[in-house]
């Protein structure tokens, strides 16, 4: 289980004051999701601006935007504006190439200006390949492993633990 003092200190929302990143790493339903939602409403709370996207819906938009004048910029500028931005599902899926370079730019963007909280099931040792294991991979990462929290949130499947408490 995860340190609760760790948590409790994330909830001041200090870390977005210092432009620090934080990453939720577990099993699934080990409550990346939640914690990472619970940060968002945090810092609403301390009125800062967030934004809770899920890593498809992410990529998705990206897809969409390239398709409009001016899209990328636009869609780049909002995500960049937001100053806490949360990523839940990262790496689900190996982003393509398109995604691997927007992905670097708004990283860069975000980098020492604003933080960014991913919920991942992966552990950093796998984002590299999971990033596609070349130049931008290695930049990716280089933007989000310095200067961030990092949290393992468990092997304990949570939704499990709930469904067994039910139907006893």
């Amino acid at each position: 289980m995860f340190n609760r003092s760790v948590i409790a200190g994330l909830g001041t929302c200090s870390f977005i004051d210092r432009q620090q990143n934080v990453v939720f790493q577990g099993f699934t339903g080990s409550e990346k999701s939640y914690l990472g939602c619970a940060l968002a409403k945090a810092a609403c709370l301390h009125r800062v601006r967030a934004h809770y996207i899920r890593m498809p819906e992410l990529e998705e938009a990206w897809q969409m935007a390239r398709d409009k004048p001016a899209g990328t910029t636009k869609f780049l500028n909002k995500y960049t504006a937001f100053t806490l931005l949360v990523i839940d599902e990262w790496l689900l899926d190996e982003p393509d190439e398109s995604t691997r370079s927007m992905l670097l730019e708004l990283l860069e963007r975000r980098y020492d200006q604003a933080s960014t909280v991913f919920c991942t099931q992966y552990a950093q040792r796998d984002w590299h390949q999971r990033l596609g294991s070349g130049v931008h991979a290695d930049a990716i990462m280089d933007r989000i492993v310095h200067n961030t929290i990092w949290v393992e949130t468990g092997g304990h499947n949570m939704r499990e633990h709930t469904a067994d408490l039910v139907t006893v």
